[in-house]
């Protein structure tokens, strides 16, 4: 370049460009508070910001815990009194594939096996909720419907409590898919049903920490049913959000993971005919 004069101005304007994108590159940083921007364009979290799990992951994470097996995590059963000695303290009783033009049935039910009255009222339970479906199914001939029931389990032991997570699947012809879930917790040292409040013991989470995301989560899927609902999408599960089964007092389905995970759940086809769930995951 001939010109003196022009090359200083044009360095003195490169060099005021690179001062003011300092100062602008330090603003961004603090106000995403830890976020990249990386070369290509994508903003990426640095390690100190933890994201939450959407409900899509957290639900695919739930379904993939159901592999009929007991995971002891290295707990010592040898005092416990067992119904059946040959076998664990969580077992499949019954392993079922049947298929005919009627139905299609596919059953891995557990029983716990502890000699004692909490446990057998347990087993009844089951009974109650899972087998005497699958008896039905079988029994009626008239259907003029094709069924497809499964049932599948998990059990976890964590600081001496086995948490044991049915899960039933139920499709009745063209009628809705309907998903049950059925927990139970059982203190292995006391022989008593542990709730709630217990395992979030185990967690060290107190009842306004707990109350707080069962609120936020099931708050935030409503809101979601609402819009869809509004856009003309009938088969949306709206919740009663004023129910006190939204609370640590009145949940009903919980239970301890495989890492200690407390997972707080709404199967929502426990009453009615639906897939809709939501869970509420402490990791």
């Amino acid at each position: 370049m001939k010109n003196p004069k022009i090359l200083y101005i044009l360095i003195s304007i490169f060099c005021v460009f690179a001062i003011i994108a300092g100062i602008y590159a330090q603003f961004i940083d603090a106000d995403h508070g830890g976020v990249d921007i990386a070369s290509d364009g994508n903003v990426s979290t640095s390690s100190n910001i933890i994201e939450e799990d959407s409900q899509t992951e957290i639900k695919a994470q739930f379904s993939n815990l159901f592999t009929n097996t007991l995971n002891l995590g290295g707990f010592d059963t040898t005092g416990i009194q067992k119904i059946n000695r040959d076998e664990e303290i969580v077992y499949t009783i019954v392993d079922m594939q049947e298929s005919t033009d009627k139905y299609e049935l596919n059953m891995h039910i557990p029983a716990i096996n502890i000699n004692n009255a909490l446990a057998t009222t347990l087993n009844n339970s089951t009974q109650t909720t899972f087998i005497n479906k699958a008896n039905e199914i079988i029994a009626d001939t008239d259907s003029t419907v094709k069924t497809i029931y499964s049932i599948d389990y998990v059990a976890y032991v964590n600081d001496s409590i086995l948490s044991l997570v049915i899960r039933s699947t139920l499709k009745e012809g063209s009628s809705a898919q309907r998903i049950m879930i059925q927990t139970y917790n059982y203190n292995l040292n006391t022989n008593t049903e542990a709730s709630l409040i217990d395992l979030a013991t185990v967690k060290m989470l107190n009842r306004d920490e707990v109350n707080n995301k069962i609120t936020e989560v099931v708050a935030e899927a409503n809101r979601e049913a609402e819009t869809l609902q509004s856009m003309g999408y009938s088969e949306t599960y709206v919740r009663d959000l004023q129910s006190d089964i939204y609370s640590i007092d009145g949940a009903r389905a919980y239970f301890l993971g495989p890492n200690k995970e407390l997972y707080i759940v709404y199967p929502y086809g426990n009453n009615e005919f639906t897939s809709a769930m939501d869970i509420v995951l402490f990791e």
